[in-house]
Order: structure tokens, then C-alpha cells, then sequence
């Protein structure tokens, strides 16, 4: 799709006619879902808006003969209002029903919506989990989730406006039909007074949304200034740094630009859509001059003048209002095609057939051998011929400094990424031949940047395996063992309470006390291998040791995994392999690494300094 430069070197996509138009085919795809969140409702909507199309021409056609009736008792010496009286009943009676019919269509319109919603987001945050975390990581792909994900409103006002165009059309050929019996001039001056501004419409829609899909990335990149601007998590560095003046500037120089592009198609659109309402105005007024000849004539009856004047008028109003939602829904089909786009990506299906059975026992342990790693898009390697065993029931520690590729082979022995090169193995069997669920099933793993979740206490310590969320004592026990429990405690409701300050009712904690909760998340689940990727780093080190000493004892006879930057620490592992550069420097025992004098002793000297 070709694309165009625009200010503050953003792009903006050109989506033309045939894009627009093409869109369209996702709607009857779009309306089966709507249709399947709730049948019923669906069809009261569509049988109270085919209801609801009927009563305009029908008011109109009662108001005509009201007016009629009215002038000939005017000239009639024996009056008699018993039609008269019938017709304003009638009239009263279609102001009623249409007033209710309304109320009932605007009520399933909102139960629809409210369902529907509901369940394009369940759809969306399903389908992220389906998603490879190499696609998740790339900027690209991210924008079309956000653009996917920010459009669930839209998709509710979608179809709310193609079931009032289904409405609108209905009357629409009802009035046409009379205007067509009565004064087929008419029809002419309508289309003067629509199609040009309706034309201008689409065009101006166009440029809307293709200004907003060639901005995305820009205004993902203002909703995080106003998150780090403005937020409890980022105010103490802001204030400290003094970030306050360049967060703003930044902001205010890329909201100035893209406010700049979107002040002026507003004004173009504005400029040119007044233009064209003035030509409409002008065809209405000159239809209703001819329709007063007509009448003066004699031709056409008082009731007819307010027929066919309320119809004109009616008919221009529901002309441009379908003609100006049809821009509105070929614009909000764009977007739907982005949110079906992400629902329809493929995501890599295992061959049922040539899945490896996982292991009840491990006895050999896991391998990496000679594993190269490198980032999709990226042109260097993060790993480079790394090989290592991590024996059974054995306790290996990984160390090196930042960008060594510690957290890259922890992703890449979780399956989230796989290895350019190499083979990693678990007893003997390539972790590809695994199903990929089941064999990141037998991993508990706490993230140096592990999530805060605004759950209870006992809720974030369930989420390590939220299969056991009721089972309360698995909690206590797991709280326990963390030394969570003691934070807990100190909370106004214990295991109940709500952590984190996004809600009113919530309590936040210290870095080392979230800590404490991560790491009862472990013992959650009864892992086979078990991982620490820089879990106790906001512990101080008496209490990071005395963690890391009771993780030891609690897996016992199990395998794990541990990246820390303390030494006190990491010398508690059987195996330490020491990573520079990408590659394996050296490995073994403290006590072996020690008497090597390499990286590791000098590294652990370094460290040992500071505590004197």
C-alpha cells in the first residue's frame, strides 16, 4: 500500500475507493457475530426498526389528510368532526408506538453493544495469547494489535449505524414513492441537494482515516508521555531528574504536529462540507417554491403542501443521513478490517502426530547445544554457540554482565523464541518434538520484571497456577514459603486485599515486599524446573540470601535455574556458568571458578569489595 511523508516525519497510508469498498465484505461476517452474542435481541432490533421506518411516512400521510379534512370543514355548513377526531387518534396512536418502538430499539441496540463488546475483547485478549512473543516484541505488529484493540467502541457504532442505514433505507423508498406520484420534479432537486455533499463526505473521511492509521505509531507514543508525565510509578525519577520540562516539550512538540495535519483537514472539511449544505438549503427551499405554485394552481391540495414539503424535507434529511453514514461505515470497515485482520493471523499449529510425550520424571536434565540466537530484524547474534547441561535435580546459576544473554536463553529454553541454530534438548529430545503447552507446563518461572497484578494478595499469588485459585491452604502454604506471608499480614485484609493504587480500595507495597509475592508464585505450582530470572533484586542481601536459601531447600532434588547479580547467592548453585559476549567463558563450581581466577573471580572480588 503506498504510503506518503507527512509533518514530524510521521506517514500517513492512502486508502483509496477500492480499499474502502472492499472493507465492506467483512460486515456479514462482522453482523453473524453480533447476531451469535445474542439472537433474540438481535431480531427484536431488526423487526422494531422495520416497525420504526413505516410511522414517518405514515405521520406524514395522517398530518395531510388532518389538514384536508380540517379546510373542508371550514367550508361545510353541517360540520362533522367524527373523521377529524379518528385521524388525530391515529396520529396520536403512531406518535405513541413510535416512541416506544423507539425506546425498545435504542434499549437492544445497547444490550447488543454492551454484549458484543464484551466479547471482541475476550476475542482480542484470546488471541494474544496465541501469539508468539516474537511478534508481540515487534513495533509493526504492535500497532496493528493497538489499532485492533483501541476500535472496540467503534465496532459498537458500527453496528448501530448499519442497522439505522437498514431503518433509514426503508423509509427512504417509501417517501420516494410518494414524492415520485406527486411531483417527480422533485426527485431531481433532492439529488442537488445530496450527492454533492455527500460526495465531499466520503472524500474527507478518507483522508481521516488514513491520517489516523499513518499516525498510530505517534500517538502510541503520546499515550505513554502522558503515562510517564503523569503517573505514581514514574513521578519519583521524574521529579528527581527534573523530566518534567522534557517530558512535556516532547509532547507538545509531537501533539503540536499532529494537531497541525488535523486542524487543517478539519477545516478543509468543514469549509467544503458548509458549501455544500448552502446548495442543499437552497434545492430545498426551491423545491417548496414549487410546491406553493402547484398548490396556488389548484393542482395540489394544503395537505399536500405539508405532505410533500415535510416528505422533501424528511426524505433530504434521511438522505444525507444514509449517505453520510455510509462514509462513516466504509471508514469504521477500515477499522473492522484491522480488528478481523489480527483475529485471522495465522498462528504456528503443531503437528498432533509428531509430538514427543513429556517426561513424568526427568532424569537427564536440559541441554543447550551449540544454540545461536539472534532477534528477528536484527542482523547480529545475542547467543553464539552456546552449549551447557543443567543436570537433573540440579541447581545451575547464570552470570555475566547486562546484554551477556542471561534472560535470552531463559526465553529461549521456554519456547518463546526458537534457536537460528543449535538444538536445545530435554532427556535426550529436541523441546520442538514437545507440545509446546505441555512442555511449558513443567517450568514455575518468577521474571525479574514480573507482572503487579491490581489482584488481591491471594489472587497474585494464585496467578502461578490459577488452577488451584480456590484452594486457599495451597496459598498460605506457597505465602509461607516466599516469606510473603509476613508481608501479608501487616495488610488491613490480609489475603483479600487489593494491591496496587490504580483503584480506590487498593494498597500498594515496596519493591521488596512485591518481591516476596512473586516469589510465592513459584511454589504455586509444583514445576519440575523451576526459574529465577533476577527475582530478589529489590531485596536487601540478607534477605535476598535468606530467600535464595529456602528456595534451595524447598527444591530439593529438582532442577532450576537461577540468574542473579549476587554472588552470595549464586555460589549456592551446583553449576555456575559465566556468559560473556554471548558466549559460555567458563563454568563449574564457586570453588573451581574461583581457583580458575577469571571473569567470575574477578567479578565476585569486585563485588566482595564493596561489602568491606
Amino acid at each position: 500500500m503506498p504510503r506518503k511523508k507527512t509533518v514530524a516525519g510521521s506517514e500517513t497510508s492512502k486508502i483509496g475507493w477500492k480499499e474502502r469498498l472492499g472493507s465492506l465484505q467483512y460486515l456479514p461476517r462482522f453482523f453473524g457475530k453480533i447476531r451469535e452474542v445474542s439472537p433474540g435481541l438481535f431480531y427484536v432490533n431488526i423487526v422494531t426498526r422495520i416497525i420504526n421506518s413505516a410511522i414517518p411516512v405514515l405521520l406524514l400521510w395522517v398530518g395531510k389528510l388532518i389538514l384536508d379534512e380540517v379546510v373542508l370543514q371550514i367550508d361545510e355548513a353541517d360540520k362533522d368532526f367524527s373523521r377529524l377526531w379518528m385521524l388525530v387518534a391515529t396520529e396520536l396512536a403512531l406518535a405513541v408506538t413510535s416512541d416506544l418502538v423507539s425506546r425498545a430499539t435504542n434499549l437492544t441496540d445497547t444490550l447488543i453493544g454492551d454484549l458484543y463488546s464484551n466479547k471482541s475483547s475476550v476475542e482480542i485478549i484470546n488471541k494474544t495469547a496465541e501469539i508468539e512473543l516474537s511478534q508481540l516484541e515487534d513495533a509493526e505488529f504492535y500497532d496493528k494489535l493497538e489499532r485492533a484493540r483501541r476500535q472496540t467502541v467503534g465496532r459498537v457504532s458500527l453496528m448501530s449505524n448499519i442497522m439505522a442505514q437498514f431503518q433509514d433505507s426503508i423509509t427512504v423508498i417509501s417517501l420516494v414513492t410518494a414524492l415520485t406520484v406527486f411531483e417527480p420534479w422533485l426527485i431531481v432537486l433532492l439529488v442537488l441537494a445530496v450527492i454533492p455533499a455527500f460526495l465531499n463526505e466520503i472524500k474527507f473521511s478518507q483522508k481521516s482515516y488514513s491520517l489516523a492509521r499513518g499516525w498510530t505509531m505517534e500517538r502510541r507514543e503520546l499515550d505513554d508521555l502522558r503515562y510517564v508525565g503523569a503517573s505514581d510509578i514514574t513521578a519519583k525519577e521524574v521529579k528527581l531528574f527534573g523530566l518534567t520540562g522534557y517530558i512535556a516539550e516532547r509532547f507538545k512538540r509531537l501533539s503540536d504536529a499532529y494537531y497541525k495535519v488535523t486542524r487543517k483537514l478539519a477545516i478543509r472539511r468543514n469549509v467544503w462540507g458548509g458549501t455544500f449544505n448552502i446548495l442543499g438549503v437552497l434545492s430545498y427551499y426551491g423545491a417548496f417554491v414549487l410546491i406553493i405554485f402547484r398548490v396556488v394552481g389548484g393542482v395540489l391540495t394544503v395537505g399536500d403542501l405539508t405532505f410533500l414539503s415535510g416528505s422533501f424535507s424528511r426524505l433530504r434529511g434521511q438522505l444525507q443521513a444514509i449517505f453520510f453514514r455510509f462514509s462513516q461505515i466504509t471508514e469504521s470497515a477500515l477499522y473492522l478490517k484491522d480488528y478481523f485482520d489480527f483475529l485471522d493471523l495465522e498462528t504456528p499449529v503443531e503437528d498432533p502426530d509428531k509430538k514427543h510425550p513429556i517426561p513424568d520424571i526427568i532424569y537427564g536434565g536440559l541441554e543447550f547445544e551449540d544454540v545461536w540466537f539472534r532477534y528477528p530484524g536484527r542482523e547480529d547474534y545475542v547467543l553464539k554457540g552456546v552449549s551447557f547441561r543443567v543436570p537433573a535435580g540440579k541447581k545451575l546459576a547464570f552470570v555475566g554482565e547486562n546484554g551477556a544473554g542471561k534472560t535470552t536463553l531463559i526465553k529461549l529454553a521456554l519456547r518463546f523464541y526458537e534457536p537460528v541454530k543449535g538444538r536445545i534438548l530435554l532427556d535426550g529430545t529436541d523441546i520442538r518434538e514437545f507440545p509446546k503447552e505441555a512442555y511449558q507446563g513443567l517450568f514455575g518461572v518468577i521474571f525479574q520484571d514480573f507482572v503487579k497484578y491490581n489482584f488481591s494478595a491471594g489472587e497474585n499469588i494464585a496467578v502461578g497456577n490459577i488452577a488451584e485459585i480456590q484452594n486457599r491452604e495451597k496459598i498460605f502454604n506457597a505465602a509461607v514459603q516466599s516469606l510473603a506471608d509476613q508481608v501479608i499480614a501487616g495488610l488491613p485484609q490480609r489475603y483479600d486485599q487489593k494491591l496496587g493504587r490504580r483503584f480506590t480500595d487498593g494498597l500498594d507495597l515496596s519493591g521488596g515486599q512485591w518481591q516476596k509475592i512473586a516469589l510465592a508464585r513459584a511454589y504455586m505450582k509444583d514445576a519440575k524446573i523451576a526459574i529465577l530470572d533476577e527475582p530478589t533484586a529489590a531485596l536487601d542481601a540478607r534477605a535476598e540470601y535468606e530467600a535464595f536459601q529456602r528456595f534451595i531447600g524447598l527444591t530439593e532434588g529438582k532442577t532450576a535455574i537461577i540468574i542473579s547479580h549476587r554472588f552470595s547467592t549464586v555460589r549456592l548453585a551446583d553449576t555456575i556458568v559465566v556468559l560473556q559476549y554471548g558466549k559460555v567463558l567458563e563454568s563449574g563450581t564457586h570453588e573451581a571458578l574461583m581457583q580458575h581466577k577469571g571473569l567470575y573471580a574477578e567479578l565476585f572480588e569486585l563485588q566482595a569489595v564493596g561489602y568491606h
